[in-house]
């Protein structure tokens, strides 16, 4: 094979300084580059003034309208956090997970002191895929990357630098959205979150948005969603992340209870230990469907029960 002549061999000369990298001196630790998607997305931009001033906008004039028009939220218990909203502080919102309308609902309805100052944990492997997708969520949601498939000591550590310095926190403790329309177990990360910066825990229950968007269809269909906040959890110095984390899963099932009968039956049925489980019966997919109800249905204040057989 005859040799190649030099002009195709001969590498073309680097461009200097700003046109491309810097060099790096021997000897010298070069930085480590910022990643620009992914769980190690650097969100801290989207806390400073411009992008909030920015997150505000987009909340108020596009999310708020928006949500009312799809739909039509009915909030219950605000009073239950009065309390807490005269203490002041940062508050950490678990909430169970059916669509991808939860997050805007829960957005524009958490009410101030904190739904200006509050970041969302998201996941990684979705909401973070690329460079223009990890913008926009840190940009409208205010959200940091959360990994699902593994306990991530870098996304839990960031969550908590950020409570700490006085933000609040939306996180859906399920991991992702409900494949049939019941609910997942919980994991433990906002209990783990709430021992480790003492901060309390106000559990709240979505009904509704599974028929607007529900995992797997396109297009959202218009219907009325119902967001119910509890009592807030306050870690004990005896709590542990396990204890706190079985209270969250039970309290969000007691919103459920109180959001599909009244609040005087789900408080009996509560002091009886019979609270119906958010994960539903234990059966095949056909009997869960039958159990649930059509998930299309206009909602209705009776919650079809698992048939006596």
């Amino acid at each position: 094979m005859p040799a190649l002549p030099d002009v195709v061999t001969r590498r073309l000369p680097r461009l200097p300084f700003p046109f491309s990298a810097p060099t790096v001196p021997g000897g010298v630790e070069a930085p480590a580059r910022r990643r620009r998607a992914g769980a190690d997305y650097d969100t801290e931009w989207a806390r400073r003034y411009p992008a909030r001033l920015a997150r505000a906008a987009l909340v108020e004039a596009v999310a708020r309208p928006a949500v009312a028009a799809l739909a039509r939220p009915e909030r219950h218990g605000l009073d239950r956090l009065d309390a807490l909203a005269a203490a002041g502080g940062p508050v950490i919102f678990a909430a169970n997970h059916h669509s991808h309308v939860d997050t805007p609902l829960l957005v524009t309805s958490i009410p101030e002191p904190w739904r200006h100052r509050l970041f969302v944990g998201a996941a990684a492997d979705y909401f973070f895929r690329t460079p223009v997708t990890s913008a926009l969520s840190a940009l409208a949601l205010g959200a940091i990357p959360i990994e699902r498939a593994k306990v991530g000591r870098r996304s839990a550590d960031r969550a908590a630098r950020l409570l700490d310095d006085g933000w609040s926190m939306l996180i859906f403790p399920e991991g992702g959205r409900s494949p049939d329309g019941w609910g997942q177990p919980f994991r433990g990360g906002a209990a783990y979150l709430s021992t480790r910066c003492r901060v309390p825990v106000v559990p709240v229950h979505i009904e509704g948005t599974g028929r607007i968007l529900r995992k797997g269809r396109k297009l959202p269909s218009p219907s009325t969603a119902r967001v119910t906040f509890g009592a807030p959890l306050v870690p004990g110095p005896d709590d542990d992340t396990r204890r706190l984390g079985t209270a969250i899963e039970r309290a969000v099932a007691m919103l459920a209870d109180e959001a599909t009968t009244d609040w005087w039956s789900a408080r009996r049925r509560a002091h009886a230990g019979a609270t119906p489980q958010l994960a539903g019966p234990d059966a095949p997919a056909w009997r869960r469907a039958w159990a649930l109800g059509d998930p299309d249905r206009t909602r209705t204040r009776q919650r079809r029960r698992w048939p006596d057989l």
